[in-house]
């Protein structure tokens, strides 16, 4: 640890461990009575609240508990506890999300591509990955749904969904603070609570989180004086607020806002090779970086969500959601890493979207029904610049910059249906089907300006463009042959998404299940399209599951499921230079034959006395690419998809006089991996991470605390990367686009240590 990092001298540790967490495990009355057994969690996986050993679907649910005792705070840490599972901070920012279950997913966040594992806050999908990475505010829980959802979930979730559900209010007066300090100068602040307007009929909820932290390294030279130099730093603002209102007993509304603002400076990445145009040999540190650009970045959301639940009788219930979201992210991306203008990438991202789902839901003697009807309007735009200065400069040219400009729509409408027939005791059946259309329009305006170009003005739409930019006709039609495109390219698509169950329950305690389903994600245009080219295929995912869930005397829980996956029409671009001109990149976007993934998915709990628990989550894949030369030329495998992911973790809860404690420890396994499929040059081995921690609850349950520790053994591991360069074979490289030999990786946390402390008004 650096020596920005706390200083935890022995005396200073003995008294945090009397401070500690979160919400902890239950209220003190439940605590007082705990005596051994396996919990009843419930999970919302179909729509309806339901008992997660009789959920026929490969899910793993994390209560507000769960996280607190693990310490957990960002998203992209619950997939240490989901077997198969890929959420990691993209490159770039520290808010943008790479998703991957089960080998599915997708790894460019440009404008106009969409993600293949949905990400949800309280039913509302979120649909870009900038800002996906979620801060914890308000949390109830979060439920991994792994495999293809789409005849509940339907849009983009192809490999599974990531649903981020907040605590309903109590009715009661209540105020929770809480502060957090830790390594690398960090500190946060967290203030959440509700209040009653009208008793027992309308609450205000409201919350609000500061987080900030030293950057775990610097960039070592930068071309602009007097800017901050921390890398991976952290500075964010989050705010929600919740109205709710219970009609009656069986009519209640809420409306939500939140708000997120991410300050962080822009990350630079490490070279793993260098520079053989200027001084930036490789780093001592994987979180150090050089820069041309400016450090300064910004991601804002906003979101707005109304949902109104109607028991209609004691059978029927009625659902609606509607919402609407924006971002915003003006960024700086040096995709070189060095203090000469290489290879740098400005860029702008402006996203918003609408939607509407209404549900009706049955509930009655042996039969259960989830049915609805999903709308979804969102517009996806932005610009980037990809500066190549020195390379301008080495034609005798001013300066050289690949300008994009363009936006990607879509529209999308869709009615389901699932249906659980009870055909004996002990048999039952699943039905469900999704009928979606899609359509989808873009344009793009994608040329070369003669000079340096950043893209602070003339921003699409209505983009006027610099009379020394030369566009070619893309995406669009150009009525009035002044070089801008004045119609969009239009495609629609629509597909029909069954899925088909079968569950048996062998006993109270044991229930085996198999099911098929399949996931559908739209065609596509190609947001940095240099011809005018067709639009991509859609992609298709079938699965076949077979599970059992069974609970053994009240002290064992083994759910254990095995799949098979057929991945056809796999959507993929490539960005390569011309051998010809390397001013030019060759931008294709298309269909490979697919890839399959089969595997098996292990989650164990064993309540070995009242107060000692063990988890255990194992996942296995075999995953096979199917290559299509003509396209892409090889492929080397599925990218961030590791063959096994494994989690063993423990706590132990301690009745003590000062309250109680729950100590924690786990272990957690991620096997090699790459991170782009046409290249084995970014590849990260097998590490393991071992975290730990210990949290307080006071016997009155107004103070907590908690102290963690996180991956002690201080891993490097690589969470993204960008790949311009060739190997030779011979230990040399041929230089890509700019002339450099740009290898650059992205890594996760180092070692931290954290304490928390609340109290509950």
């Amino acid at each position: 640890m650096t020596n920005k990092n706390i200083k935890i001298t022995s005396l200073a540790l003995a008294i945090s461990t009397a401070l500690a967490s979160n919400v902890l495990v239950a209220a003190e009355n439940d605590k007082k009575e705990k005596v051994q057994g396996l919990e009843v969690i419930e999970v919302t996986a179909r729509k309806t609240a339901e008992n997660i050993q009789k959920v026929p679907v490969a899910v793993t649910s994390l209560s507000a508990s769960d996280l607190a005792e693990a310490g957990i705070s960002t998203m992209t840490e619950v997939q240490q506890f989901s077997p198969n599972t890929t959420l990691q901070t993209s490159r770039g920012t520290n808010s943008t999300l790479t998703a991957f279950i089960r080998g599915v997913g997708q790894q460019d966040p440009l404008w106009g591509y969409e993600p293949g594992v949905g990400i949800y806050i309280d039913d509302v999908y979120m649909a870009r990955p900038q800002g996906a990475v979620l801060d914890l505010l308000d949390v109830e829980r979060i439920e991994v749904l792994r495999g293809p959802q789409g005849t509940l979930y339907g849009k983009n979730t192809i490999g599974g969904a990531v649903k981020y559900v907040t605590k309903e209010m109590s009715g009661d007066m209540e105020a929770n603070a809480e502060l957090t300090v830790g390594s690398y100068g960090q500190a946060d602040m967290k203030l959440t609570g509700q209040v009653p307007v009208i008793s027992d009929k309308l609450y205000v909820g409201f919350g609000y989180a500061n987080l900030s932290r030293d950057g775990y390294g610097e960039f070592l030279k930068s071309a602009i004086a007097g800017q901050d130099k921390e890398n991976y730093n952290k500075d964010l603002t989050a705010a929600r607020l919740t109205l709710e209102y219970h009609a009656s007993n069986d009519l209640f509304m809420r409306l939500a806002w939140d708000s997120t603002t991410d300050n962080s400076n822009a990350k630079g990445g490490y070279r793993l090779l260098p520079s053989i145009l200027t001084d930036a040999p490789v780093p001592d540190s994987v979180f150090d970086s050089y820069t041309s650009m400016p450090t300064e970045n910004l991601v804002e959301l906003d979101g707005l969500s109304f949902m109104v639940n109607w028991d209609v009788s004691k059978d029927w219930s009625l659902k609606y959601v509607a919402s609407s979201r924006e971002s915003y992210s003006d960024t700086n991306i040096d995709f070189d890493n060095t203090d000469l203008d290489i290879f740098d990438v400005p860029a702008i991202y402006d996203d918003n979207n609408t939607s509407h789902e209404l549900q009706a839901n049955y509930v009655g003697d042996g039969f259960k029904l989830v049915s609805g009807v999903y709308l979804y309007d969102g517009e996806s735009c932005g610009h980037f610049d990809a500066i190549l200065g020195v390379l301008g400069r080495s034609l005798a040219l001013p300066g050289l910059t690949r300008e994009v400009t363009g936006c990607n729509n879509s529209t999308s409408s869709a009615v389901y249906a699932q249906g659980s027939f009870n055909l004996t005791d002990a048999l039952s059946l699943t039905v469900g089907a999704r009928y979606t259309n899609e359509e989808k329009e873009a344009y793009v305006n994608n040329g070369l300006a003669y000079t340096g170009v950043y893209p602070s003005s003339g921003w699409v739409p209505g983009y006027v463009r610099d009379p020394s930019i030369v566009f070619p006709q893309v995406l669009g039609t150009d009525t009035n042959n002044d070089d801008v495109l004045d119609a969009p390219a239009k495609a629609d698509w629509s597909r029909f998404t069954p899925r088909l169950g079968v569950e048996y329950q062998m006993d109270a305690d044991t229930m085996l299940f198999a099911s098929y389903s399949q996931g559908f994600k739209s065609g596509t245009f190609n947001p940095r399209a240099t011809v005018n080219e067709m639009a991509a295929d859609p992609e298709i995912v079938d699965s076949l599951e077979f599970g059992i869930k069974k609970d053994w005397n009240n002290t064992l829980r083994t759910n254990i499921t095995v799949f098979s996956i057929d991945h056809k029409d796999r959507q993929y671009i490539t960005i390569t230079p011309s051998p010809d001109d390397q001013t030019v990149l060759n931008q294709n976007l298309g269909n490979i034959k697919g890839s399959s993934v089969s595997g098996l998915e292990a989650e164990v709990t064993y309540s070995a006395s009242a107060d000692l628990t063990f988890n255990f989550a194992l996942g296995l894949l075999d995953a096979k690419i199917e290559d299509d030369p003509t396209l892409v030329g090889e492929l080397v495998g599925l990218s961030n998809t590791p063959d096994m992911t494994m989690n063993l973790s423990a706590n132990y809860l301690i009745d003590s006089d000062l309250g109680y404690f729950v100590v924690t420890g786990g272990y957690y396994y991620r096997d090699d991996y790459i991170l782009f499929e046409d290249s084995d040059l970014l590849s990260q081995e097998g590490y393991g991470m071992v975290n730990v921690g210990v949290n307080w609850e006071s016997n009155e349950g107004n103070w907590y605390g908690g102290l963690y520790a996180k991956n002690l053994t201080d891993e490097e591991y690589q969470v993204g990367g960008y790949n311009f360069v060739a190997d030779n074979g011979d230990g040399t490289y041929t230089p890509g686009l700019g002339g450099d030999q740009t290898l650059v990786a992205y890594y996760g946390d180092p070692m931290t240590l954290h304490l928390t402390v609340g109290y509950r008004f």
